[in-house]
């Protein structure tokens, strides 16, 4: 969808929309129009208009307007509002304009004044998250799951044209994650997703493709392991984005887990949700999303990302419970649990870009774990750090956005859980679920060289099945604006 900036004069489409904030009062420019107090006495009529946030009514404009209908938008209490909740209020706005199939609109805003959040940026982040819909496989139903909004214009007083481009590349980088994390997995694949990957190069991004033949030559006995049961072929695909030449050895790596598919393999899972397990790539999804973000807004930072694209499956050639793989760190690991597979890919990827790029901060995120869902549900992330001043940052950025993380403990108690009879490492801990994210989070530490590290565990919020104020039911694209916030704030500013 576009959204365009033009002054307060300019009011011309068939649908416009002004805000008001609680207590209600009406905005000066909807005051000059509504002269014979219309519209102040349809929304005292509506007793179910309470002034919450993101409610609104809808008015039949009277004589002497030009538009056809008026909707009226609260967002909130002015000492109240947050980036947050005007966000929340654009996502409604959203919602109310395409069910009434409404593709063009113009949103009033003259009271931006008195609040301390840029109103238009945030209300227009709301409309495009909540504003998208995955409906490129419909056919028969095709016109049922089609979007109407197409266009919004906001008027203001303001100039907020470039604030909003550097907001559309990041939200931008959300679509692309939530895309790829919908997409099946008979169309998106190791080798489709590095395809997708190379079209990062028309923002500057350097694309790297390991296949098969290169992985093997470096080593990477952890993720090929996953991969030898399956007819697809894993990739890894290493993105670089060069934005400080300044400071060239100032690298942040972030890396991906990328299963495009998750049967278990030979430890194969239960038929129940296993559907689901097209979007255990997810890891690699926002990862891309990311890298595409911070490329299309010229981000003064220099960042790695690296996804290891892998299928698990099983077959004749699958990896066993009981095998002993050697990673490309040189440590071997005993295979305890093929369905433990995304930990193996991690392992091998966060070690070649530590020996390729030295990173200072290095963050890897993956769908890991299911007993991060059972201990934060889907709307918390977990996350595990061998830095405190790296786990504060993250947790700031999320904050800022509204991608929450919460911050779980590594410790050697756990550690020597994955310890193998077998093996210098297993990839398990103790028998049962007992603690599983910290386990599976000590497993990808015993892979972390020198630098700073964190590990997101995003089971739980990578796919909605009910949505949110600010996206429908589906993918999320949970992680592209917490990245972005985290490397403006402690990478940029620093550059």
């Amino acid at each position: 969808m576009n959204f365009t900036f033009k002054p307060l004069s300019e009011l011309s489409s068939e649908t416009a929309i002004f805000l008001i904030s609680e207590p209600a009062s009406l905005p000066k420019t909807l005051v000059d129009l509504d002269r014979h107090n219309h519209i102040a006495n349809a929304i005292k009529a509506d007793r179910a208009f309470g002034g919450k946030t993101g409610q609104m009514v809808t008015v039949l404009a009277p004589h002497g307007f030009q538009q056809k209908q008026v909707i009226i938008l609260c967002i909130g209490k002015t000492i109240e509002a947050t980036n947050l909740t005007v966000q929340s209020a654009g996502g409604a706005l959203a919602s109310k304009l395409n069910q009434m199939k409404i593709s063009e609109a113009d949103l009033v805003i003259d009271t931006a004044e008195e609040f301390k959040v840029d109103l238009a940026i945030n209300l227009a982040i709301g409309i495009k998250l909540k504003n998208y819909a995955f409906n490129k496989h419909y056919v028969a139903k095709k016109e049922e799951h089609e979007l109407t909004l197409a266009k919004v214009n906001i008027l203001s007083t303001s100039k907020n044209e470039t604030a909003f481009a550097q907001q559309e590349a990041i939200l931008n980088g959300v679509i692309v994650t939530r895309n790829l994390v919908s997409e099946p997995p008979n169309n998106l694949f190791p080798i489709s997703f590095a395809e997708e990957c190379e079209k990062l190069k028309a923002f500057g991004v350097k694309v790297t493709v390991l296949n098969k033949e290169d992985l093997q030559a470096l080593r990477m006995g952890a993720l090929l392991g996953v991969a030898q049961g399956s007819a697809n072929e894993p990739r890894v695909v290493i993105m670089e984005w060069h934005g400080n030449n300044s400071r060239p050895d100032e690298v942040t790596a972030l890396v991906g887990k990328g299963v495009t598919f998750d049967s278990g393999g030979i430890n194969l899972k239960p038929s129940q949700g296993v559907a689901d397990m097209k979007c255990d790539m997810g890891g690699a999804g926002v990862v891309t999303g990311a890298v595409m973000a911070l490329a299309s807004r010229k981000a003064k930072a220099n960042v790695i990302g690296a996804i290891g694209l892998v299928e698990n499956m099983p077959s004749g050639t699958a990896q066993r419970p009981s095998d002993v793989v050697v990673s490309m760190s040189g440590q071997t690991i005993e295979v305890d649990n093929t369905d433990a597979e995304g930990r193996l890919v991690l392992a091998d990827v966060m070690w070649y870009v530590q020996e390729q790029y030295k990173p200072k901060n290095l963050i890897d995120l993956a769908t890991l774990t299911g007993a991060i869902v059972i201990a934060l549900g889907d709307y918390y992330a977990g996350l595990f750090s061998n830095s405190d001043e790296l786990a504060r940052n993250l947790c700031a950025a999320a904050d800022k956005v509204g991608e929450q993380i919460w911050r779980l403990p590594l410790h050697d108690f756990y550690d020597k859980q994955i310890n193998s009879d077998t093996a210098d490492i297993k990839n398990t801990g103790q028998s049962g679920r007992g603690a599983g994210s910290t386990t599976a989070a000590q497993f990808l530490k015993r892979f972390v060289k020198d630098c700073a590290w964190a590990h997101l565990d995003i089971a739980g919020v990578t796919w909605t099945k009910h949505g949110n104020d600010i996206c429908p039911k589906g993918a999320t694209g949970f992680g592209v604006r917490l990245l972005n916030q985290y490397i403006m704030d402690n990478i940029e500013r620093n550059a």
